[in-house]
């Protein structure tokens, strides 16, 4: 195992909109809530998160069962260290996006889908 699953987030244009959606279909509660990210948990447990993060420029709904737009989402993997993280998913054979930061850092799997890998919160 390289890392536990910590967060689903979600594209969309309205973060604190959709979460209320799900929080409601879901019987979840809004646990952080800025403008660009919002995030759900269960009452019972506080891992993993659904989350919502704004896109920016014009949003485009996904079209299923249609790939003109894709499925617009990815998975957040809690990982002790980044570095060792990083050596792990990319022999199983993952790419870098070629986006980094401090607390997280952003691969593509074998097929193309985004999934990050994030520090915990210390």
């Amino acid at each position: 195992m390289i890392g536990t699953f910590d967060v689903l987030a979600i594209d969309c244009p309205d973060p604190s909109a959709l979460a209320q959606f799900y929080g409601e279909l879901l019987g979840m509660q809004v646990v952080s809530d800025d403008p660009d990210w919002v995030e759900l948990a269960s009452e019972t447990r506080p891992r993993p998160l659904v989350a919502f993060q704004k896109v920016e420029g014009e949003y485009r709904p996904p079209q299923w069962p249609g790939q003109d737009v894709p499925q617009q989402m990815h998975i957040d993997v809690k990982v002790d260290d980044l570095d060792a993280g990083e050596q792990q998913v990319l022999a199983l054979g993952a790419t870098k996006a070629g986006y980094d930061q401090e607390t997280f850092r952003v691969y593509l799997d074998p097929a193309g889908h985004p999934f990050c890998l994030v520090k915990p919160n210390d």
